[in-house]
């Protein structure tokens, strides 16, 4: 697909999700957006899911290779469309030079976690910044934003993670952060990056939401204590091996866990995690 077609699909899924946000604040499920692609099964039991990383739905644009764990553009299944308010984890390469054109959003929480290389961003309310691995950057689309994501190196890919929430209030005065973490503090502990805190360590989303990123060596074991009754937590293996909650996991697998009040966290080989507490309903 070229760049210019598939950035006009993303402007037409962006739009769509936008209506199935404003559903959102009216039932506990989002409308559905896509189109029917080749059934991806999940593994479900009482209070967990689980994805592992080979049944991402996948797409390869020449410029951009890209995992989506939940429905997206033109990968859609109806088991797969979010996990409480996370509406979307993409796991994007990006090859030098290239990248995203301007578009819009609204009424969206938008994380980008650089994994490798350099995302060099703009946007409609004045921001040029350019992203890098141990950033962490959020844009409350609110009431309405365009904005782009391009590669800003020739050479290389950059590689991160696109995570959409949805929002706790909608029509807000749209805003932009961008937080760089020490990554040595993550070193058998679970960093905390995204809170709904403006006075508390990491980026404010405005959502009664908390993402951790940990970074743990062979044998550590610990455990995160859920914050908000009812909120689930969506954990995705960066690299490595981990077992949670009895479940082992390997790299790009995800596990979402609900009605628990803990999680117990295995490192079965050094490995990064990372850990996304949302609201479930």
């Amino acid at each position: 697909m070229k760049r210019s077609d598939f950035i006009k699909t993303g402007i037409l899924s962006t739009v769509s999700l936008g209506l199935a946000a404003s559903a959102e604040s009216k039932a506990a499920t989002p409308d559905l957006v896509g189109f029917n692609h080749l059934p991806i099964k999940e593994t479900k039991t009482m209070n967990t899911v689980l994805h592992k990383a080979a049944t991402r739905g996948h797409a390869n644009h020449g410029w951009l290779d890209t995992n989506h764990t939940f429905s997206f553009a033109h990968y859609y299944d109806p088991t797969r469309t979010h996990f409480g308010k996370l509406r979307v984890l993409n796991d994007d390469f990006v090859d030098g030079g290239m990248g995203f054109g301007t578009h819009p959003h609204d009424n969206m929480e938008i994380i980008s976690i650089p994994l490798e290389g350099d995302l060099e961003h703009k946007d409609s309310m004045g921001n040029v910044a350019v992203i890098r691995q141990n950033d962490v950057q959020i844009m409350s689309a609110g009431t309405g934003i365009y904005h782009s994501e391009y590669n800003k190196n020739k050479d290389s890919k950059v590689n991160f993670l696109q995570i959409w929430v949805f929002p706790k209030e909608r029509n807000i005065t749209p805003r932009y952060d961008q937080i760089t973490f020490k990554p040595e503090d993550r070193v058998n502990k679970l960093q905390q990056i995204v809170s709904p805190s403006k006075t508390d360590d990491g980026v404010w989303i405005n959502q009664d939401a908390w993402f951790h990123l940990g970074n743990l060596k062979k044998g550590f074991s610990t455990s995160y204590d859920v914050k908000l009754k009812g909120n689930g937590v969506y954990a995705f293996v960066i690299k490595g091996d981990v077992t949670i909650n009895g479940q082992s996991l390997n790299k790009r697998d995800g596990l979402g866990v609900w009605d628990v009040e803990k999680l117990d966290i295995v490192a079965d080989s050094d490995a990064e995690v990372l850990l996304m507490e949302v609201p479930m309903n």
